[in-house]
């Protein structure tokens, strides 16, 4: 390790997780390149992030203009023409219905001020999530999240009005899909009669896909079982598209897989490529009902990070990067699907488009999985591949590899998959 790191790194907070120890000096597409000289595959894209690859050129230039004429302006001050730019794409790619746009920095904030609005909308104050979620590490987040318990121990008294229902999570349940959607949708309604009335019920917030939880893609079924319960009772329905949105299932939105819209949509992570952006989109119908001045920040919207966002649209569609997920996300599950014939510790493959879960198992475990699942993360790196793992148990592994990777960094991902597999099982 150089200087830089070793006089440095200690003086990091360790409240930071941290997954490997290389000291990284650039990156491009689909590539992490280290100041030690090695090449990374990488599969992470900074969890989610990336989606266009690392520095895209497309998006790089469009910053790199845009820092030469303004760096920030604040929105309630001032009308920037990037925002303006990026509602104007937005509303090519968004459900028909939505129509107002809501700009903050993180994914966490998106999520607060979704439930605010939820909230302000129905005059209602409690809101159901559903088991294994991440909706973010703020006080009012973590109160939504059930993931795992480090995101939330120790910080109570949490956020009153949460109350949570079973995900069909139908490998866990160990029934099939349709069963789990048909047992979590009568768990619902079970406690909306024992625990949170629908009148004073604002919302119910779910991940299109569950990331954090484990990638699971809930069934079809369930989410419309949702917007039928929801029109039934007055009560906003908040997809969470922070993670699975902006291409990263082979649709722009996850949802679009389900045939359902939300009434508020949430998103994040691959909005902007990388730059510090996040969004609330919902109907002007819903968003005139919330006070003015009540819902805001400084950097909301910023100008940069705007531009950032009309650039990664544009070269999704322009290169289309969705067929290419989708494509791609094919060949990815086929390759680990043909290793899970190999190996039994794979219990689970499953996903779509560029959004995939490889879950593990150990003596019917999945919690004795987890050191299984570590070991594999490192074996890959040593190997120059990076990998992050999800689940309450830690006993999934996530690929999220950039939405433009070839067909050729597929296959080399697999193949260095299959040897740490063969190393650590």
């Amino acid at each position: 390790m150089n200087t830089l790191y070793t006089e440095n790194f200690p003086h990091m907070t360790p409240a930071w997780s941290r997954i490997f120890n290389f000291v990284a000096d650039r990156a491009e597409g689909s590539y992490i390149y280290t100041d030690d000289g090695r090449k990374l595959l990488d599969f992470t894209s900074g969890i989610g992030v990336t989606n266009t690859g690392h520095c895209h050129p497309k998006v790089v230039e469009a910053i790199r203009e845009q820092a030469g004429l303004f760096l920030h302006a604040q929105v309630n001050i001032v009308i920037h023409k990037p925002m303006l730019q990026l509602i104007e794409e937005l509303r090519k790619i968004v459900p028909e219905g939505i129509d107002s746009f809501y700009f903050a920095n993180s994914g966490a904030e998106a999520l607060e001020n979704a439930v605010k609005i939820a909230k302000a909308a129905t005059g209602r104050q409690n809101v159901i999530v559903f088991s294994g979620s991440f909706h973010g590490r703020t006080h009012a987040t973590m109160s939504l999240t059930t993931s795992k318990t480090i995101y939330r121990a120790g910080f109570a008294p949490l956020m009153a009005g949460v109350y949570v229902a079973p995900f069909p999570y139908a490998f866990h349940l160990g029934m099939s899909e349709e069963e789990a959607s048909q047992y979590a949708l009568e768990q619902l309604e079970y406690l909306l009669s024992s625990q949170t009335a629908p009148k004073e019920t604002a919302a119910i917030l779910i991940e299109s896909v569950l990331g954090e939880g484990g990638y699971i893609l809930p069934p079809a079924s369930f989410m419309k079982g949702l917007r039928e319960i929801c029109d039934k009772h007055g009560i906003m329905l908040i997809f969470d598209e922070v993670q699975s949105g902006f291409g990263r299932t082979g649709k722009w939105f996850a949802l679009e897989h389900f045939g359902v819209t939300p009434d508020i949509i949430t998103a994040a992570k691959g909005i902007a490529s990388g730059m510090p952006l996040s969004g609330v989109f919902s109907q002007t119908d819903i968003m005139k009902k919330v006070d003015t001045g009540s819902i805001g920040g400084t950097y909301g919207g910023n100008a940069i990070a705007c531009a950032a966002g009309v650039a990664t649209i544009r070269a999704m569609r322009d290169e289309k990067m969705l067929e290419n997920a989708a494509e791609r996300g094919i060949q990815l599950m086929t390759g680990l699907r043909k290793l899970q014939e190999e190996y039994p510790q794979i219990g689970d493959v499953r996903g779509k488009g560029l959004m995939v879960g490889t879950e593990f198992v150990v003596d019917g475990s999945q919690a004795k999985a987890k050191p299984l699942v570590k070991e594999i993360i490192h074996k890959a790196e040593e190997k120059g591949m990076l990998l992050l793992s999800c689940g309450t148990y830690d006993n999934t592994l996530r690929w999220i590899p950039p939405l433009n990777v070839t067909s050729g960094q597929i296959g080399e991902g697999l193949n260095i998959f299959g040897e740490a597999l063969k190393e650590s099982v």
